[in-house]
């Protein structure tokens, strides 16, 4: 196990009717003006975008509104956060929805507390983060984990770059939890949230550091909770019970708890970030179109880590070593097919005609051959190009 720091500083407030204590918690943690941060239409047709206006005027907080945040979060919106935040003098970010809006609220919140710099610096890592406003979460959409983790992604819509950053100034000082709140979401929503979850969980459990006995349970427990109650969900989802422990599970999935003493690998995540940039495809579906073409081309290096992965959430005990973790690929790849997410790029709906697309993803995603991915099996621009080239049909 190797040494780690944990920390979340996030306040959790989970269950029913818990976004009504939304003002008092933005008092709480030193919040006097509020920017609100939404997506689409569904939290102000549901009511929910009222309430919240209704409990902060209640409470005598001033508040501006930004909506509009699109999946794959777009640097644009956050930079016109950015000029409503400085403007009248914002110092509170509240994000209500999804792992997007919550991504562009943090976004905002380091462009803002670093007003001469602009927030693609800190994105492209030419600048580290040292300062943010705080900001809370009202959470809608059980997936992308980004209510207690470090990270956020933001795609810049000039270059059609995708990145991510890891810094604990991205940790919102609350979240609020109300399943609820998820009842209405789309079957197509909830099944690539799980995909998500799950995601976020196997990136850490696939690591080149092994013997993390407690660690490796956790997260083989959280992936079980998520494969049963997930098909549940989708088969209905109003099911309260299920999507409490789909919101639950992807908090934990993404705040480094089924991780630590490991190293990440996020190798799938970098090749489905190249393919959201360049089609605009959904993030939990980028990623299940290629987890089975990097599973089957990483295997090879370490059966073993793919065998006890294949015993531990999908009790497979016959067979060798190399049988039980091809049959526990099979089966991770078979549940994504059963719960509609696409498990190759024709599925996903870019099915690629030529050599140099598939390259040119390739060398987008290891930045021109300046990095390699992963760390599990690091992958270089031509392993990348054979992981796609795997998936492309």
């Amino acid at each position: 196990m190797k040494d780690f720091t944990f920390h979340i500083p996030t306040e959790v407030v989970f269950g029913r009717g818990t976004e009504r204590q939304a003002a008092e918690l933005v008092k709480k943690h030193g919040g006097t003006k509020v920017l609100l941060v939404s997506g689409g239409h569904s939290a102000e047709k549901s009511g929910l975008l009222g309430r919240i206006r209704q409990d902060l005027t209640a409470a005598g907080i001033p508040f501006e509104s930004l909506s509009g945040v699109q999946p794959n979060p777009r640097l644009s919106l956050a930079e016109k956060g950015v000029e409503i935040v400085l403007k009248n003098g914002i110092d509170f970010i509240l994000a209500v929805g999804g792992g997007s809006v919550i991504d562009t609220a943090k976004g905002i919140a380091i462009g803002a507390a670093n007003p001469g710099t602009p927030i693609w610096d800190f994105w492209s890592q030419k600048v580290p983060v040292t300062k943010s406003l705080p900001v809370g979460v009202i959470l809608t959409i059980p997936a992308a984990g980004s209510e207690m983790s470090d990270s956020a992604v933001l795609t810049n819509d000039t270059i059609h770059q995708k990145r991510g950053l890891s810094t604990q100034w991205n940790r919102p000082k609350f979240a609020i939890m109300n399943p609820e709140l998820t009842l209405t979401l789309p079957v197509y929503q909830v099944a690539c949230g799980v995909a998500d979850i799950m995601m976020h969980t196997m990136e850490r459990y696939f690591s080149p550091v092994v013997g993390n006995e407690l660690t490796d349970a956790i997260a083989v427990a959280l992936l079980r909770t998520v494969i049963r109650n997930g098909k549940i969900a989708v088969g209905d989802p109003h099911n309260y019970d299920a999507m409490s422990e789909l919101m639950w599970a992807g908090s934990l999935s993404h705040n480094n708890l089924t991780g630590l003493g490991g190293i990440k690998d996020f190798a799938t995540h970098q090749l489905g970030h190249e393919l959201s940039a360049t089609f605009n495809v959904a993030h939990g579906a980028s990623l299940t179109s290629v987890w089975g073409s990097w599973a089957k081309y990483c295997m090879p290096h370490n059966p073993e880590r793919f065998a006890s992965f294949a015993e531990g959430v999908w009790q497979i005990t016959e067979g060798s070593t190399e049988e039980k973790a091809l049959r526990g690929i099979e089966k991770t790849v078979d549940y994504f097919r059963s719960i509609g997410m696409p498990v190759c790029l024709s599925e996903l709906g870019v099915g690629i005609q030529s050599e140099e697309e598939l390259r040119g993803l390739a060398d987008r995603c290891v930045f021109h051959g300046t990095r390699t991915i992963g760390q599990f099996l690091k992958l270089d621009g031509e392993d990348c190009y054979r992981i796609y080239k795997d998936a492309n049909h």
